[in-house]
């Protein structure tokens, strides 16, 4: 379009220059200026769709702004459990929200105050803690940047924009001790974590609570790495409890945690119930089941209420009432799991969503 009218331009222009009268000249120079402005105009409001665009300003406060999520971790997101679900999460948000990303790894609570405030700068709208080791961070940074929504995970903080994200972490891990207490033979069990974070050990006390429900006779060692990533303190930890006559053991212990499965697969001579993610694949034929964390739908569910401007700060308690938090049994090794257990565990599940049981001592039912 524009080659057919710039040369029908050229040749008027040519045809009225080609005359000698000076004011003809003149005449003819202007009537190409008022052509070729004309057809400019033209070209350009055809191509626009017939109204001029409205420049890109980059306001905050623009209505089609993607919204901004930024995901803090403790350690490693390959660990397949605590921090490789949360990462798995935030690119859920990215696929359904359409969201703008970012992840960091932080080790200190100087990192996590750092990065708390440099995504609070950047003006992000939602950035997520995850562990119990974040809510203090959260709290200090919170005030200082009102236009962006801290979450810390495991933690019943809340403030202006400072909200927890409680699991019922517990719940599951009693299930778990039922079918620990019941396929014991050595009637000896094994409990390893991280570190003595108050969320893992209770839900070391739920474990071993679920496991003398069935089994009043059932002794349950527990140890503490120290550290969520060495997986050669891990193992050296299972070892010592298999060599004690562990043959169950249920580690809450991330990257470490892998440890624990190598020295099961390794040794033949204990059973392991996986955390956080579904791990029932890290090693099939020595992994009776995993009390497992939804992560991907607990994060969804509040990146979709900061996007649609409905979230309120708040302590936000899921688990097996949501269905958020649930122990899945492994299909590999599930024949090694007697009937009679599996109807046990069905109908304290059924009670625990009902809210009529708490698995703790002491502790009431949500």
């Amino acid at each position: 379009m524009f080659s057919t009218l710039h040369a029908a331009i050229i040749h008027t222009r040519q045809a009225i220059v080609l005359k000698p009268l000076t004011g003809l000249v003149a005449s003819a120079e202007r009537t190409f200026s008022t052509l070729l402005h004309t057809g400019l105009l033209t070209l350009l409001l055809a191509c626009s769709g017939g109204e001029p665009r409205k420049a890109a300003t980059g306001d905050a406060s623009d209505a089609t702004k993607r919204l901004r999520v930024a995901l803090l971790t403790p350690g490693p997101i390959s660990d397949q459990s605590w921090n490789g679900g949360a990462y798995t999460g935030l690119m859920r948000i990215r696929d359904s929200l359409g969201a703008q990303v970012s992840h960091i790894q932080t080790r200190t609570p100087a990192e996590f105050e750092e990065q708390f405030r440099h995504y609070g700068a950047q003006r992000y709208d939602l950035v997520f803690g995850h562990g119990f080791e974040f809510q203090d961070a959260a709290k200090r940074v919170g005030p200082d940047y009102p236009n962006t929504i801290y979450i810390t995970t495991s933690s019943t903080t809340s403030g202006a924009n400072v909200a927890g994200l409680s699991f019922a972490f517990a719940d599951a891990s009693y299930l778990a001790g039922i079918v620990a207490g019941s396929l014991t033979r050595s009637n000896t069990l094994g409990v390893i974590g991280g570190t003595a974070l108050p969320p893992v050990r209770e839900s070391f006390d739920a474990f071993t609570a679920g496991a003398r429900s069935v089994n009043a006779k059932v002794v349950v060692l527990t140890s503490y790495i120290g550290n969520w990533d060495d997986v050669s303190a891990g193992k050296e930890q299972a070892l010592a409890q298999i060599g004690r006559g562990a043959d169950l053991i249920f580690q809450n212990a991330d990257a470490a945690g892998l440890g624990v499965f190598q020295a099961a697969r390794e040794t033949k001579k204990a059973l392991v119930v996986g955390s956080n993610s579904n791990q029932n694949g890290v090693a099939p034929e020595v992994t009776i089941g995993s009390v497992v964390i939804d992560l991907p739908h607990a994060f969804l569910t509040v990146a979709r209420e900061v996007q649609q401007k409905t979230f309120k700060a708040r302590v936000i308690r899921l688990g097996t009432q949501s269905e958020v938090v649930t122990l899945v049994m492994n299909p590999v090794t599930r024949a090694l799991v007697p009937a009679p257990v599996l109807a046990i565990v069905d109908s304290v599940r059924g009670e625990l969503r009902a809210g009529r049981f708490s698995p703790l001592p002491g502790k009431a039912a949500p």
